[in-house]
């Protein structure tokens, strides 16, 4: 495994704490600034809508510099995001710590991502990718409940404190371990980069983002409510139950990537199609603790098993002009987390039940699979007719078929 991997996933790691640790710190940061839970609640939508803005934003303003570069200017500015939340007076100057920090999330992931790939075989691509998101599933794992309890401890402060020296080792880590591009690498063009939303791929790549990550995303937000008024469980057992969650991630993610390399579109179908069963089964059987942990288990390795390939498929589709295009499929992450807690709480506000938004969950994973169906049927439309016309009437262009999929030009 190249060693780049290593601080990519370690700026990962950092940044998912940096995103998640908050919702355990909610109720000392809101005793701090003396605010309400619903205005503390704002430095978690807050953080997600910057996510997309620099998702877009920062990406397109950068494309033209070499990458590596990019990565440690986009970690300063994360460190100096949290620095700036430690530090905060006030809940204004706090807010402006978690959108700087924000701003670095989605364009260090989708820049990240491209160089991820570009560090092994492409066919091997995915997996890689999968590795930096390694530290983002750690994070949840491991990170969130640490930090919750450093916080709990010592003033939740410090958290963030740590959160920037993390920061401060991802810096060092790509400096010293990211190589540097191959001399000739062609210099990326904005223009170019934009082309690559004309293809239809890739806009059907980023709305199964959306829908599949926001299913499983309704479902997950209000998790606590169901484990405890359906399936029983003491409010004491829903920490350790999120661990189990969080190791389904892990898992989910590192077999999501090797399967993905094989192949992406079979990975995504397979995938998306079992979270809707397990979404289904889990909204009807969450009065049954056993069967609640069972699948609170799997729904985390399946959501999550997702990620790889369709950050893969994005950037394949997007051919030679992937960087965009992968900061673009971060901000619909996030996009997909907003739409799902949305949709779960108009359900529960609706009078439907704790058990709705994991009903809703597969409703919005259902349609995640329906266009990918779509997607993968075009896709493989459109390699028949480009070997056709290569190999002529009555051939066949095997390459059309076993060349990587995961490959990024």
């Amino acid at each position: 495994m190249p060693l780049g991997l290593l601080a990519l996933a370690i700026g990962g790691f950092g940044i998912g704490l940096t995103e998640f640790v908050i919702m355990g710190l909610l109720p000392e940061v809101a005793a701090d600034f003396g605010v309400t839970e619903a205005q503390a609640g704002w430095f978690i939508s807050g953080y997600a809508l910057a996510v997309v803005v620099g998702a877009l934003g920062l990406t397109a303003a950068t494309i033209r510099l070499p990458r590596k570069p990019v990565l440690m200017g986009l970690l300063v500015l994360f460190i100096a995001g949290n620095a700036i939340s430690a530090m905060a007076p006030t809940y204004e100057l706090m807010m402006t710590g978690r959108i700087v920090a924000a701003l670095c999330h989605g364009a260090f992931f989708g820049i990240g991502s491209v160089v991820a790939a570009s560090l092994v075989a492409p066919d091997r691509a995915a997996g890689a990718i999968a590795i930096m998101f390694t530290g983002l599933t750690a994070a949840n794992v491991l990170g969130v409940p640490l930090g919750t309890f450093l916080g709990q401890q010592y003033g939740w402060r410090s958290t963030f404190w740590v959160i920037s020296a993390i920061g401060v080792v991802a810096l060092v880590g790509i400096a010293t371990l990211v190589p540097k591009p191959a001399a000739g690498t062609p210099i990326p063009s904005l223009r170019r980069e934009l082309g690559a939303f004309r293809s239809g791929q890739v806009w059907l790549s980023l709305t199964v983002t959306v829908l599949g990550f926001g299913g499983m995303f309704g479902a997950f937000t209000y998790i606590a409510y169901t484990l405890t008024e359906v399936s029983g469980f003491d409010s004491g057992a829903v920490p350790w139950l999120l661990v189990l969650f969080g190791a389904g991630l892990v898992v989910g993610n590192w077999v999501g990537g090797r399967l993905a390399d094989r192949s992406i579109d079979g990975t995504l179908l397979g995938f998306i199609a079992a979270l809707v069963v397990v979404l289904a089964l889990f909204a009807w059987l969450a009065w049954s603790p056993v069967a609640t942990i069972v699948l609170l288990v799997a729904m985390g390795a399946l959501g999550f098993g997702t990620v790889p390939a369709l950050q893969s498929r994005v950037m394949r589709s997007a051919a030679d002009a992937p960087t965009l295009a992968s900061g673009a499929n971060i901000g619909a992450f996030n996009l997909g987390n907003a739409l799902g807690a949305w949709a779960g709480g108009t359900a529960i506000a609706a009078g439907l039940g704790y058990t709705s938004p994991i009903w809703v969950g597969a409703a919005i994973t259902l349609g995640a699979l329906i266009v990918m169906v779509v997607a993968a049927t075009s896709a493989r439309a459109a390699r028949s007719t480009r070997s056709e016309r290569v190999a002529g009437p009555g051939e066949r262009d095997a390459s059309a078929d076993t060349r990587p999929v995961a490959s990024v030009a």
